[in-house]
Formats: structure tokens, C-alpha cells, sequence
């Protein structure tokens, strides 16, 4: 099926420090333009890919799962490994649960920047979850969560449930691979987020086994932060935490 005008992959090539990003669910790379474009412009190489069944139609995202967007992800990471001799990770979201996963699977990876990631939910629908996937193909969409006035996420309105569950399975996962997790971490948390509550953050800080880990409070945007107004903070922070970890390049 045809992407849509703007979710398109993005890449750029630029220093040997490379940094893939991954957007979040149901979303596409539109969320990461900003951030790309930004550390494309301080020199670095970035990769940000389409995950599978996203910024097409939501009926395709059905048909994957988390397998298929963490395999998207890795190859965009060893697409980066090949040329730089350092790499990062960054995450909005669920790209944030994937970039971590990513963390736990390639070791060499020098840093992970995570924006409001996914590690946990209490919504009382995720319980039935497992039998509504079945009954029902989607439910109303959950992206958008935006406080800047005029600013639209390019996504699906619709929540898949069989791509849903795959990513409720995923959580577990990763969480409880986390105390294993020991690279350096720079974490932005909104203060006002109405898609993913305090306790996913706080399940990653109670849980990781990095030492190096920065949280950074981001008081004046909604959940898609990389496109809201505290955008330029996280964009600015993470290329600083980027050139902290590689002096001598």
C-alpha cells in the first residue's frame, strides 16, 4: 500500500557517530523530523526507518507485530554500525521500548536517549485485551497528544488490537531484561502526558541497571514531545549528551 505524503524513511549521512531513531505506535518518522534533522545538522549520520505497518493503513499495522518493527529497527542500526565507528539509540514512545530492546541486543551501542517511553500501562482495557483483539479489530486512536497549538502527528486514528497485544507482550520482555541494561541514558518525561502514565517511567528507573541515567523533566509538552513546544530542549539535550559520550571524535 502507498505511504503516506511524509511518513518516508529518513537518512542522512554525515560523521562516523551515527544515531538511529525510532518513531512510536501508531505513528511514523513525520514525529522525528525535528529531532533528525537537527542532529543531521551537527554532523552525525541518521537513520530513521519506517516501522512495518505504519503510515499506511491501520488495518496493515494488524498484520505485524513486534518482531517486525524491531527487525526494521535493527537493520537501520546495522545499516549505521557498518559505517560509524559510534551509535546511538533514540526513541519517542514505543520507540523507546524498542530502542531499548535494541540496547539489551547490541551492546556496543555507546548511549539510548528515550522520549515518554512505553514499559508500562494501567488502563483497565489492557486486562480484556487478550479476548478483545478477537472480537474487535480497532479501537479510537490514541496519537496526537500534542499541547502546541496548530502542530498534527502524522498517525493512524484507529488502535490496532492485534498489533496492541504484540506490544503489551514486548513490555514484559523488556522490562524484565532491564537490570542487564548498563549503557549511559538521558530520559525525558512530560509532566502532562495523557497516553503513557508516570508509572512506565518509573518502572524503567526502578528497574535498569545502568548507573549513568539523566532524567530530564520536560514540563510544557503532551506526549509527543519531539514535536511539541520543549522539542528544541530534547533536541539540543540529546546532541549534548551525544558529544559528552564521544570527545575524542
Amino acid at each position: 500500500m502507498k505511504i503516506m505524503p511524509g511518513a518516508e524513511p529518513i537518512s542522512v549521512d554525515g560523521s562516523d557517530v551515527g544515531v538511529v531513531l525510532c518513531h512510536g505506535y501508531p505513528s511514523t518518522p513525520q514525529s522525528m523530523r525535528g529531532w533528525a534533522e537537527h542532529l543531521a545538522s551537527a554532523g552525525y549520520s541518521v537513520r530513521v526507518p519506517l516501522l512495518p505497518g505504519m503510515g499506511t493503513h491501520w488495518r496493515d499495522l494488524n498484520a505485524t507485530g513486534w518482531q517486525d518493527w524491531y527487525g526494521e529497527l535493527a537493520l537501520a542500526y546495522e545499516q549505521l554500525a557498518g559505517r560509524c565507528r559510534t551509535v546511538f539509540a533514540c526513541g519517542l514512545s514505543m520507540g523507546g521500548l524498542l530502542a531499548t530492546k535494541l540496547a539489551q541486543e547490541k551492546p556496543a551501542l555507546a548511549g539510548l536517549v528515550l522520549v515518554n517511553p512505553i514499559f508500562a500501562h494501567t488502563s483497565p482495557a489492557l486486562k480484556v485485551l487478550p479476548v478483545l483483539r478477537h472480537v474487535i479489530p480497532s479501537l479510537g486512536g490514541i496519537a496526537g497528544d500534542i499541547k502546541k497549538p496548530g502542530v498534527v502527528e502524522l498517525a493512524y486514528d484507529r488502535n490496532p488490537l492485534q498489533s496492541m497485544y504484540s506490544q503489551t507482550r514486548l513490555w514484559r520482555i523488556v522490562v524484565e531484561d532491564l537490570p542487564q541494561l548498563r549503557l549511559p541514558v538521558l530520559l525525558f518525561t512530560s509532566r502532562e502526558d495523557h497516553v503513557i502514565p508516570p508509572i512506565s517511567w518509573q518502572t524503567f528507573l526502578k528497574r535498569a541497571g545502568s548507573t549513568d541515567v539523566t532524567q530530564v523533566m520536560l514540563e510544557n509538552s503532551y506526549h509527543v514531545a519531539t514535536m511539541d513546544n520543549d522539542a528544541e530542549l530534547i533536541f539540543t539535550e540529546s546532541e549534548q549528551f551525544i558529544r559528552r559520550l564521544t570527545p575524542e571524535l
